[in-house]
């Protein structure tokens, strides 16, 4: 069966971010002293007494508030944390004492109706809780602990506590692959719409303002195209643009988002072009070798003429020369469409990042390449070219064996990438050659 779910609830500025990272080992949720730094949920497994779980971060519920458009889609998102998570953790302040918006939050976790521990942070010193800790019995319910988050203390019974009420272990079923797809691009391209309309769920707060996806968000879903895990980024600005700390962990988290995923979503804003920062991020995704597809957002409302589309593309091929292997899919994440061919280039560009070739068949193209076009000279000595092989998946990468590294030019290491291309696909995967002396040195 699939991990339990755990999704840690509570107002806002309880410690809810810090303890996440506790449990999970590293600095994975943004943690700041700004109340409302965490905006969505985030999504992270970890393991105790030898089970795995999976955890939910969410933004602090502020109960009765509907004024602020973020601070009522923040509480969305928790609401539809509760509703997926098998174990709710409710985490309340000892310092800040009972509230009334913390009684109103344990109202709202009865009627969810799923089992409920509530961790009493900030308790930081070692040794019998404070009477103040059990005035948290008043919020109605059974399992109450004291922890300290900063300090670690008290963790391992709030553990025991969860460990109890997770449902019963049964067979694991059958694994299927899952494609981990990061979705990146500038503020206000239309990420987190995208998201929303790829898993069929307001995974990911949207609204007109730049910025509001602070954390990468991870969406796992499952359609009649495979299994996908969806990672909706914070956009990426210039350096000199990031101006405060919640937002360079922003840029930190979508830069490791791109290095898990095994497919880059590059997202452009059909009304704006390609910009310097749209090229900045394609060649993220390239420098770090992974398949990527090159999605034209907004489509449904760029002016447009016969050719348009032609034209479009030939742009972007043009600014992005570096990745002319990337498809390119002209979409609206708002109305839809294209969205479901979207699916069909992930899962193609996936498998093309994980194709191998046979080292008989890669040397018949080698040789067969060098016949058409002699490899380059150096003072009447020829690159020699003894074999190729592929040494790794996702990238594709080919180690040659030559005679001498320094004869090559990148105008033919370009030509055996094209002459690949040409034999063996490879639609949406950077290529990777190494060149190999004899005795094994690499280029």
């Amino acid at each position: 069966m699939s991990k339990p779910v755990v999704a840690i609830v509570g107002r806002p500025n309880v410690g809810k971010s810090s303890l996440f990272n506790t449990l999970y080992g590293e600095r994975l949720s943004i943690v700041a002293d700004t109340p409302g730094v965490t905006r969505d949920r985030i999504y992270a497994e970890t393991t105790w007494r030898g089970r795995e779980f999976l955890m939910i971060d969410t933004g602090g519920i502020e109960p009765g508030n509907n004024e602020d458009i973020i601070l009522k889609q923040m509480r969305l998102q928790a609401e539809i944390a509760i509703e997926t998570a098998d174990v709710i953790l409710f985490m309340c302040d000892l310092k800040a004492g009972l509230t009334a918006a913390d009684e109103e939050i344990a109202v709202m976790l009865r009627k969810a109706g799923r089992p409920v521990v509530v961790a009493v942070n900030k308790a930081d010193d070692v040794g019998d809780a404070p009477a103040e800790f059990y005035e948290f019995y008043n919020l109605g319910l059974e399992d109450v602990c004291a922890i300290s988050a900063a300090h670690r203390l008290g963790i391992g019974e709030m553990l025991d506590l969860l460990y109890e009420k997770f449902p019963p272990e049964d067979e694991k079923d059958g694994e299927q692959e899952t494609i981990r797809v990061a979705i990146i691009g500038r503020p206000n391209v239309g990420k987190s719409s995208l998201t929303n309309r790829m898993t069929g769920q307001d995974r990911s707060i949207v609204s007109d303002i730049a910025g509001t996806t602070r954390d990468a968000i991870d969406s796992e879903i499952e359609n009649d195209k495979g299994r996908f895990t969806i990672v909706d980024t914070a956009g990426m600005r210039k350096k000199g643009k990031i101006e405060d700390v919640i937002e360079r962990y922003s840029m930190i988290r979508a830069l490791s988002a791109i290095d898990r995923a095994d497919v880059c979503v590059i997202m452009i804003d059909a009304t704006e072009g390609v910009t310097e920062q749209d090229t900045r991020i394609a060649g993220l995704a390239h420098d770090s070798g992974k398949a990527s597809v090159i999605c034209v957002n907004k489509w449904d409302i760029a002016p447009k003429e016969t050719g348009t589309a032609e034209w479009a593309t030939k742009v972007i091929r043009d600014r992005l020369g570096f990745m002319t292997y990337a498809p390119v899919l002209f979409i609206s994440a708002k109305n839809g469409q294209r969205v479901d061919k979207l699916f069909d280039l992930i899962k193609t560009v996936n498998e093309n990042a994980n194709k191998r070739l046979s080292t008989s068949v890669l040397n018949q193209m080698i040789s067969e390449a060098v016949t058409q076009v002699p490899t380059p000279q150096d003072k009447g000595k020829h690159l020699k070219i003894y074999y190729g092989t592929q040494v790794a998946v996702k990238p594709p990468t080919i180690a040659l064996f030559v005679n001498d590294k320094n004869l090559s030019h990148f105008s033919y290491e370009r030509y055996l990438e094209n002459q690949l291309r040409r034999n063996f696909g490879f639609e949406g995967v950077p290529i990777r050659l190494l060149l190999r002396n004899k005795n094994g040195t690499e280029d």
